[in-house]
């Protein structure tokens, strides 16, 4: 039955607002809320597909004042969209006329009068055409498939994953076939505005092993590449690990076809890969509290990153040289382009010093020179043979000009010049370069094939030893013997004492080119602390017991102990005593001197009158003497000690052990950073490192150093972010309780996320403080306790954010992207030992003292 509309059954306003809501339907587009379209369905300009769990949305767009429309994929319900994918970006549309259609099998973009601007061109086996449809991912791909494996992207008919435009997403499968050298690449936009395609190209090439390379498309000529994948990563990228990259693989799917793949939750954090417009290549993080995007990683930048910056046969290397680049072993600058290699414009490379000698029939005199720590060679060849028949072949190959094993991958050989070379200080591969037998001898970590070298250096290598082991003998029966060793006298109750220094730690100190240090004798040292005497102890530490001492020339002294039981021996004595010794800054701990004599291992320190930060902290009658001022001075010196050790340092050092017993503070309470026997000298690239002996403190130690002993200056930055939040509460973060926290840093992130940051600040100050200055401390403090490594800032950023005025913050994000469990993260952060690992753990309570 009907029901008939009347003037009975409506009134004059209702009739009036029926004709406007119907005018409405008829004037403006229908938004389209499903994933998919079926066969002839459309999607016009207004309309929009969205995926299944609202991640990303499909539909027409314009960028700035600009007419051109184009259809594209972007970040669903995000502000300033954000366009990852684009079908017709070289044909856009004049007009707001634009169809989106599935028709005749393909994925059309057409305008109302039927004018194709872009077509998938896509043809299916699957009978009829009735039965396709097209669906929007949650992964951000769009799949052309039928009804029936709908959002099963792998049996998809087209895919656009595979014709992409500027953007990598996670979980989306990058082909490539190594045998037709073929791989789908990422071609940049022309500018921010225009999607048209741009100067610069992104893309794996497959040659040898594969490897993601930047082009400039005009010239084809590459600007950057990650180095060869050995099956867990670039290996031109040695900080690369899988807990800060989350999780690169390369997929094998039969002899010829294989597929990279980043895995990584569709959830928040949402993460991006993009070749920018200007080729630079960007990993990016998007903050939901500051609704931006925040750049994690970047390259190339300058200096080595550069493209084959010095040449060929040249080697790369940022710290530790007088200059950039510098020519392999047996080879020289090229005469062509002297003067412009010593005035530091080394693209002319070098030049063999030797031509090699090489018959048809492969015999040689030649030998190889073994560069260790590379990021190696551009332009490899992989060829089937074992690690030991890998130099052999490559010296009957007469072209062959350096060979390199590499673990997961195999024998790569290389013919030709040797391009895009770096020297890493720890963490790259080993290249054999081939020489002439005459350069042999000049060059570092030589090997050869003559015999006669060989046997020298057996020879040679026997007569060292020998003689070492005389040495430790002599030392051993007569320590503390004066026979042609460094000697220091000192007087101790009017007697001269003098004491032999160990020539193992000699040769070390001379290795590292330290500064000349007083070597003290224990008789000298225990007369100056009055027999290490119960009243000068100033403080036990995971090394052993410290205490106050006066010199004859009343110089006021601290003596560190080793303690016999501490498992700490002579490595940690002499790392510290080495590092000390090579650093300089006014909020670091000075060296005075240090004995070894016996088994007895002592340093000498300057004296600190005010003993250590956490004496005042935790003690509840002298924090009051830590007003805000003095608080916020000890935070700023801190960062700059830190600073100085990560960047500024010729070392640069990884400290592993920060906390409030380890800052001492002088008589103004200036701070300085000390106990550096667990601390790790990184050179100037390397960024990361695994150890299998996690050592450190509980309550300070970042997630990923507990759980896979992964440390790098990221992990400092964590145990700074902890003492921040100690420094700022008064509390210590293993020992604080509160009704609904088990720890500080959980009580820190709760107060944070309801907004009242202010409720961390110590009540003794609370009122005092400057409370801008507070709070933008506890700020930093939550960035650098985040979970996640790579969204901890560095300490350039920390000192910056801390002494910028008006500086405006990120916001930090609550991660944990390890597997440990919520129990598991609660232990860490309050202290509580946890077997996470088959690691050997070397833990230091935190104890007052």
């Amino acid at each position: 039955m009907g029901f008939t509309l009347t003037s009975k059954t409506l009134t004059n306003l209702q009739i009036i607002s029926l004709i406007l809501l119907l005018h409405s339907l008829s004037v403006f587009p229908q938004t389209n809320t499903s994933s998919r379209i079926d066969q002839d369905q459309v999607i016009r300009d207004g309309e929009t597909l969205v995926s299944p769990q609202q991640i990303f949305e499909l539909g027409f767009f314009r960028l700035g004042n600009s007419n051109s429309t184009y259809v594209g994929i972007w970040y669903y319900g995000i502000p300033n969209r954000t366009v990852a994918w684009v079908a017709n970006r070289d044909n856009p549309i004049s007009d707001d006329s634009g169809v989106f259609r599935l028709g005749n099998g393909s994925l059309i973009v057409s305008d109302r009068n039927g004018v194709v601007y872009w077509s998938s061109n896509s043809s299916s086996s699957a009978g009829s055409n009735s039965n396709l449809t097209s669906m929007l991912m949650d992964s951000g791909n769009l799949i052309l498939t039928t009804v029936q494996n709908a959002g099963d992207d792998s049996n998809a008919i087209w895919r656009s994953c595979d014709h992409p435009t500027d953007t990598y997403l996670p979980n989306l499968r990058v082909y490539l076939n190594i045998s037709r050298g073929i791989s789908r690449e990422f071609v940049s936009w022309r500018t921010p505005d225009d999607p048209s395609r741009g100067n610069y190209s992104m893309g794996v090439d497959p040659q040898g092993s594969p490897q993601v390379v930047v082009w400039e498309d005009r010239s084809n000529r590459r600007l950057w590449r990650t180095g060869h994948w050995n099956n867990q990563i670039f290996v031109g990228v040695p900080q690369m690990r899988s807990l800060l990259l989350l999780g690169f693989r390369l997929v094998p799917v039969d002899s010829e076809v294989m597929y990279f793949i980043f895995n990584y939750p569709t959830s928040n954090p949402l993460v991006r890969f993009l070749i920018q417009w200007n080729g630079f290549v960007q990993q990016l993080t998007y903050d939901n509290q500051t609704s931006r995007w925040n750049v994690s990683l970047s390259q190339p930048s300058s200096g080595c990153e550069e493209y084959n910056k010095c040449g060929n046969f040249g080697v790369c290397r940022t710290s530790n040289s007088p200059a950039l680049c510098s020519c392999m072993a047996g080879f020289d600058p090229n005469p062509a382009s002297r003067d412009q290699w010593n005035s530091g414009n080394w693209s002319g490379g070098c030049v063999r010093r030797t031509q090699m000698e090489c018959s048809s029939n492969g015999t040689t005199s030649d030998g190889f020179i073994r560069h260790t720590d590379v990021k190696l060679p551009d332009f490899a060849d992989l060829i089937a043979v074992s690690s030991g028949d890998c130099e052999g072949r490559c010296l009957q190959n007469c072209s062959c000009d350096a060979y390199a094993y590499l673990s997961g991958v195999g024998c790569l050989i290389w013919s030709g010049s040797l391009v895009d070379v770096e020297r890493f200080e720890q963490g790259g591969e080993t290249l054999s370069v081939r020489v002439a037998n005459s350069d042999l001898v000049s060059g570092s970590s030589s090997k050869g094939v003559s015999k006669t070298i060989v046997i020298a250096i057996s020879v040679t290598a026997a007569v060292v030893l020998g003689v070492l082991a005389l040495l430790l003998w002599r030392y051993r029966k007569a320590c503390g013997k004066t026979k042609n060793a460094p000697l220091v006298s000192e007087m101790s109750n009017g007697q001269d004492i003098s004491v032999e220094v160990s020539e193992q730690l000699e040769r070390e100190r001379k290795e590292y080119d330290g500064p000349p240090l007083p070597v003290f004798s224990s008789r000298a040292l225990e007369a100056a602390t009055d027999g290490f005497a119960n009243k000068n102890k100033l403080g036990q530490g995971g090394f052993g017991p410290v205490h106050k001492g006066i010199l004859p020339g009343g110089q006021e002294i601290a003596v560190k102990r080793l303690s016999k039981s501490s498992g700490q021996g002579l490595e940690e004595f002499k790392n510290e005593m080495i590092m000390i010794a090579k650093l300089q800054h006014r909020n670091l701990v000075r060296l005075v001197g240090y004995c070894i004599e016996g088994e007895e291992r002592m340093l000498v320190y300057e004296y600190m009158p005010n003993k250590s930060l956490d004496s005042f902290l935790f003690d509840p009658v002298k924090k009051a003497e830590l007003d805000w001022k003095t608080r916020f001075m000890i935070i700023e010196g801190i960062a700059r000690g830190l600073l100085y050790l990560h960047r500024d340092s010729r070392l640069r050092i990884i400290h592993r052990d920060l906390k409030a017993s380890n800052i001492l503070l002088d008589e103004q309470m200036n701070p300085k950073i000390s106990d550096f026997g667990m601390a790790r000298i990184f050179g100037g690239n390397q960024n990361e490192a695994n150890t299998n002996r996690v050592v450190g403190t509980y309550g300070y130690m970042s997630p990923e150093y507990a759980m896979e002993g992964l440390f790098s200056v990221k992990s400092d930055v964590y145990s700074f972010g902890v003492l921040l939040l100690e420094i700022i509460s008064g509390h210590r973060n293993n020992s604080f309780r509160s009704d609904d926290s088990t720890n500080l840093i959980r009580h820190a992130w709760k107060l944070w996320k309801e907004g009242k940051p202010e409720e961390l600040i110590d009540p003794l100050i609370v009122d005092s403080c400057n409370r801008t200055e507070a709070l933008q401390c506890v700020h930093v403090a939550m960035l650098c306790v985040q979970s996640s490594a790579i969204q901890r800032p560095t300490m350039s950023s920390v000192v910056f954010m801390l002494e910028g005025e008006n500086t405006s913050l990120p916001q930090p994000s609550e991660l944990d992207i390890t597997s440990l469990s919520s129990t598991e993260m609660d232990m860490i952060m309050e202290g509580r030992e946890i077997n996470i690992s088959s690691n050997d753990v070397t833990i230091t309570e935190v104890s007052g003292r």
